[in-house]
C-alpha cells in the first residue's frame, strides 16, 4: 500500500528527531560529593575547635559540652569565636577586673544571639573558655569577670576527659 505524502513527511520528520534523555553521570558526581561532604561534617561527638596551641587540662567529668560561644586562650593571644581579639599580655597588664577589648568583642556577640532569661530576670548567655593549663589565674579571672559584665554568666570550661583507670 502506498503512503501519501503526509505519512512519508512525518516519517522523515520522526527520524531526524532524536531521543532526549537526562545525563545521569554528572548528576551521580553531584551526589556522591554531596554524601562526603556531610559524612565527614557530621559528627555524633562534640568536640572542641582544633587548637594545637592550646593543652587543655583533664578531668573526669561526665557532661558532654554543648554548642556555645567560645573563648580560646592561649599563651600568647585571645580568640573568640576563631577571631583574635587581644594580646595575653596586654589582657594581663589591663587595669581593673575587665578587658574591655573582650568586652567590646562580648557585647557585639550578645548582639547576634538571644538571652535566656533566668528566674531573676536577668539575662543569661552561655560561654565556653579553652584555656591552656599554663595560663595564670589571674588572666582566668579577668576573663571570667569580663564575661560576668556581658550577660554571658554560664561560663564553662573546656577540658579533655581522663581515660579511666582500668584495675588488672
Amino acid at each position: 500500500m502506498k503512503k501519501s505524502t503526509r505519512a512519508i513527511r512525518m516519517d522523515r520528520r520522526q527520524r531526524r528527531q532524536k531521543v532526549v534523555g537526562i545525563n545521569l553521570v554528572s548528576l551521580m558526581d553531584i551526589f556522591t560529593i554531596l554524601v562526603f561532604f556531610l559524612l565527614v561534617n557530621s559528627s555524633t561527638t562534640a568536640q572542641p575547635p582544633n587548637a594545637k596551641v592550646i593543652e587543655l587540662p583533664t578531668s573526669i567529668a561526665e557532661k558532654l559540652p554543648s554548642e556555645t560561644l567560645t573563648i580560646m586562650v592561649s599563651k600568647n593571644t585571645i580568640i573568640v569565636n576563631g577571631r583574635a581579639i587581644i594580646d595575653s599580655q596586654a589582657a594581663m597588664r589591663s587595669a581593673g577586673d575587665s578587658i574591655p577589648a573582650l568586652q567590646k568583642e562580648l557585647l557585639y556577640q550578645a548582639t547576634k544571639s538571644p538571652a535566656a532569661v533566668n528566674e531573676l530576670g536577668i539575662a543569661e548567655r552561655e560561654v565556653t573558655i579553652m584555656g591552656d593549663k599554663s595560663i595564670p589565674y589571674k588572666l582566668l579571672r579577668k576573663i571570667m569577670m569580663t564575661c560576668s559584665s556581658a550577660e554571658f554568666s554560664k561560663i564553662s570550661l573546656a577540658v579533655l576527659k581522663r581515660p579511666e583507670d582500668k584495675a588488672t
